[in-house]
């Protein structure tokens, strides 16, 4: 077991080394030597679901007073999200043979997924911070390859700029958090442990909440960063930029989820008893209920097909950051793993769309697709569905779990998540009456027709796990954490049904055969589209800092080192000069005045002072 846990580990990374060292020219061989891996990594896993715990380690580097280790832990949690990784993975995988084969650069495409295969891995297996913080960066460098994978465009090149950009700062404030809770434990590096975490913290009130919950938070701050939570959000819209699979597999279940599975995984370390007496923990579960209402929002006005399922992982990925934050962080688990089906079979359907609509992602530009793609069409409205919560889909389950915990922690949060479900459904169900019901109404989509096998077998698949992993005893088969959960009938139940109606409802009234948006004018819907106008409020405020500092800078440079450092010891310097000068004039008169003045003084001092 303790060789197949290394393997999950090794083989990607094998698999992008050989393709960037020695395949780099040779593309379908890449191609199917990362698919094949990916395949290995996932029958791994299967494997290993039913298997012991594994919790092995080896020392990396050795410092006085500090042992930094390698170590994996496979445990239920990290079994539950390694079935989500490599799962997803590998039929993102499949699916991207037939997006990508004409793609010129296929080989670099397959040998970054490999890369980030590896990544994302090494922090579900991760058994200390150090391990994870090093996978976590890795994550942000194979995302920033496979979003500016079609650098060529100005677009793209910006987008991958902005998601490493925007994930450093909320690294900055995790690498902090981690040294805190390493300064707090004395400097003892077992306190870095996930195991390590309980043993020093747990049931010891000589500790300061303050200070334990500060590196908390500050260790949040990489999750908000990662997870896409408010203010560090804006980078997740713009990641669309990439080739569709990658956003199936990076921003909809697994790099975005890092964030919630770390988190999680945290809370459950420390103990939600320690964690409830912090400070700060109301904050997170804020956090992320604001983010998912504001992401909702502007999904409501989004015409870019990738956009709008964009906005909505950023919803979804707000209530999986609330729940942990109610400290119930198997219920945001639970909707992480039923989420990442649905969410990359919408994606990877949005991606047959796009494709067979000639690269078109304007929903007001297609319609009647359900003649063309009957298939695409049933596994896309079935993933819909999921979203939304519907009755015994995968969703419905999940979010009920959230909604629980809602109820019974803060209702004004309950009254958010509510809120946003109905949401939730009126946004995806205006995408589906718009793209694929009505009319045609482009030349592209007129032309559109059904995806071949190689694209089909992933979106059965992903559907479904889309109806059926949230079931138990499915589920529980696949998912540990569905032992956790308890459904019953009550207020969580009734509100999650009435924003169902509510949100189809109106989706129904103002969109089913619509020719164009009848809220386009209006000025509330003006700001959904423009996001709130953040991006352009952080644009502003980067170039007066810009210009701020310039200022500060040409202000020190000029006066302080021009004029009076440099400038002023060169000014002091000529100054002297000139006044020896002005001795040494060439006038006898003058030398024999000084010469004189000279015997005086001599005089004075030898006779008067001496």
């Amino acid at each position: 077991m303790d060789t197949l846990a290394w393997l999950l580990l090794a083989l990607p990374l094998l698999s992008a080394a050989t393709i960037h060292l020695g395949l780099k020219n040779l593309q379908d061989v890449s191609a199917l030597l990362s698919t094949a891996v990916a395949g290995v990594i996932l029958l791994i896993t299967i494997f290993l679901i039913s298997s012991e715990t594994t919790d092995v380690s080896f020392s990396w580097a050795t410092l006085p007073d500090i042992e930094i280790e390698i170590g994996l832990k496979l445990d239920f949690f990290a079994k539950n999200m390694m079935l989500v990784v490599t799962g997803v993975g590998f039929l993102v995988h499949l699916f991207s043979l037939a997006y990508m084969k004409e793609d010129s650069a296929k080989a670099r495409y397959f040998g970054a997924l490999s890369l980030f295969m590896f990544s994302m891995t090494g922090i579900v297996l991760a058994s200390n911070f150090i391990m994870m913080f090093v996978f976590w960066e890795l994550v942000g460098l194979s995302s920033f390859l496979l979003i500016g994978h079609w650098y060529e465009k100005e677009s793209a090149a910006d987008a991958a700029k902005k998601a490493f950009l925007t994930n450093r700062i909320g690294d900055f404030g995790f690498m902090i958090g981690i040294l805190m809770l390493w300064g707090i434990a004395g400097g003892t590096s077992a306190a870095l442990t996930f195991d390590g975490i309980s043993e020093f913290f747990v049931g010891k009130p000589e500790y300061s909440p303050f200070f334990l919950g500060t590196a908390v938070l500050l260790i949040f701050m990489g999750a908000m960063g990662k997870s896409a939570q408010a203010p560090l959000h804006v980078w997740l819209p713009d990641a669309m930029e990439g080739p569709t699979p990658v956003s199936a597999l990076i921003h909809a279940a697994t790099m975005v989820a890092a964030g919630v599975f770390m988190m999680a995984r945290l809370y459950l370390s420390i103990g939600t008893e320690t964690i409830e007496a912090l400070w700060g923990v109301n904050t997170i579960a804020w956090i992320g209920g604001i983010t998912s209402l504001l992401a909702a929002l502007m999904a409501t006005q989004q015409d870019d097909i990738k956009k709008i399922l964009a906005y909505s992982t950023l919803s979804q990925l707000g209530y999986m950051v609330m729940a942990v934050g109610l400290l119930d962080p198997n219920a945001g688990m639970f909707h992480l793993f039923t989420h990442a089906w649905f969410k990359a079979l919408l994606f990877l359907g949005s991606g047959a769309v796009i494709y067979a609509c000639h690269h078109e992602q304007n929903i007001w530009k297609m319609g009647d697709l359900r003649s063309k793609m009957p298939i695409t069409t049933v596994t896309f409205f079935i993933g819909t569905l999921a979203l939304c919560g519907f009755p015994l889909t995968a969703g419905f389950f999940s979010k009920e779990g959230i909604l629980e915990a809602a109820l019974h922690k803060n209702m004004a949060l309950f009254l958010i998540a509510a809120f946003v479900a109905c949401l939730t459904t009126f946004y995806m169900f205006r995408l589906f009456f718009i793209a694929f019901l009505g009319k045609n109404r482009s030349e592209k989509a007129g032309h559109a027709k059904e995806v071949g096998a190689l694209m089909l077998i992933p979106l059965i698949a992903l559907t479904v796990m889309a109806l059926f992993s949230g079931w138990n005893p499915i589920g529980a088969k696949l998912s540990p954490l569905h032992n956790e959960f308890q459904f019953h009938f009550g207020p969580a139940l009734i509100a999650s049904l009435l924003s169902f109606a509510i949100g189809a409802f109106f989706a129904w009234k103002l969109y089913f055969n619509a020719e164009k948006d009848p809220l386009a004018d209006h000025k509330i819907a003006k700001i959904f589209r423009n996001k709130f106008y953040v991006d352009e409020f952080y644009a502003k405020l980067i170039t007066y800092l810009q210009d701020t500092v310039a200022a500060i800078i040409h202000f020190i440079d000029e006066l302080v080192i021009g004029g009076l450092l440099v400038g002023g010891f060169s000014r002091a310097a000529g100054g002297v000069g000139r006044i020896f000068t002005r001795m040494q004039s060439g006038n006898l008169q003058a030398y024999a005045s000084l010469f004189g003045l000279g015997v005086i003084i001599v005089i004075y001092l030898t006779v008067f002072v001496s």
